[in-house]
């Protein structure tokens, strides 16, 4: 087949075999930008996805839309900050899917402040949301892929979980404890057949950081930092997110991978 008579089509076609997603069982947990633009591509890939957060009003919109519901992607409404409910979506994902063979953790929050600031409850909230979830989430996931022989677990860190940006200490702390997490739980699996691995995205345009971008000067400067001169698009990190689901990084477990547009070189 020509390139000049390939359709995109066909183009996408080949680019899913070669992912070999087709027919994947896929878990997103956080419906974020990152994290619905990574649960499309998967459905773009012929995978089979519920997306769970704790937002309810999110998942409806995202069930409505005639990209994700349209084609079959589900939702599930779920606190993973709450005791075993991590255990529990496992646990319904693999009935309504049949198993489960991808995890993306992509759930977090920011609070911009210097850590003086902080009272020991909004430490432990960030902390909580960023990082709990991902123990508790990986732990479920964990025992169900390693005791059927295979899986994938990816989960979002940040650039902010190896720079020291100022105002974002619980933030920056959570994120680095996502690294060395992700490691172990590499380490224990992969005996198992499972690997676990982290994106860490540099300066994209998320909800998340919406607001921050919007005040006065925020966004040139950050673009400043950036060797590449721009932030990053969601779709730039749903990309490397599924190279590290497929069958093509089954060799690849414990690695930290930073999207970033050059950010971490400066």
């Amino acid at each position: 087949m020509s390139l000049q008579s390939t359709t995109v089509r066909e183009l996408h076609d080949t680019a899913s075999d070669w992912l070999g997603l087709d027919g994947a069982r896929v878990v997103v947990a956080g419906a974020g930008g990152i994290g619905t633009t990574c649960a499309l591509r998967f459905l773009d890939a012929g995978a089979r996805v519920i997306v769970v957060d704790r937002d309810e009003r999110r998942l409806a919109e995202l069930a409505g839309d005639p990209a994700f519901g349209g084609r079959g992607g589900r939702t599930l409404a779920a606190d993973l900050t709450a005791h075993g409910a991590a255990a529990g979506v496992v646990a319904d994902a693999v009935e309504t899917l049949g198993g489960l063979d991808i995890v993306l953790h992509s759930v977090g929050i920011n609070d911009r402040r210097p850590l003086l600031d902080f009272s020991d409850d909004e430490w432990q909230r960030i902390i909580d949301v960023n990082l709990t979830t991902l123990f508790a989430l990986g732990q479920a996931a964990g025992r169900w892929m390693t005791e059927q022989g295979h899986g994938r677990i990816v989960a979002l860190s940040s650039v902010s979980g190896l720079l020291a940006h100022e105002n974002h200490g619980p933030y920056a702390a959570s994120k680095g404890g996502i690294n060395q997490l992700i490691r172990v739980m590499a380490r224990e699996w992969a005996k198992d057949g499972v690997t676990v691995n982290a994106v860490a995205p540099g300066y994209v345009e998320t909800p998340l950081t919406s607001g921050h971008l919007a005040e006065g000067g925020n966004r040139e400067k950050l673009e400043l930092q950036v060797p590449a001169g721009r932030l990053g698009t969601p779709d730039e990190i749903a990309g490397p997110v599924l190279f590290l689901a497929s069958r093509q990084a089954g060799f690849i477990t414990g690695h930290v991978l930073y999207i970033d547009g050059g950010r971490t070189l400066v």
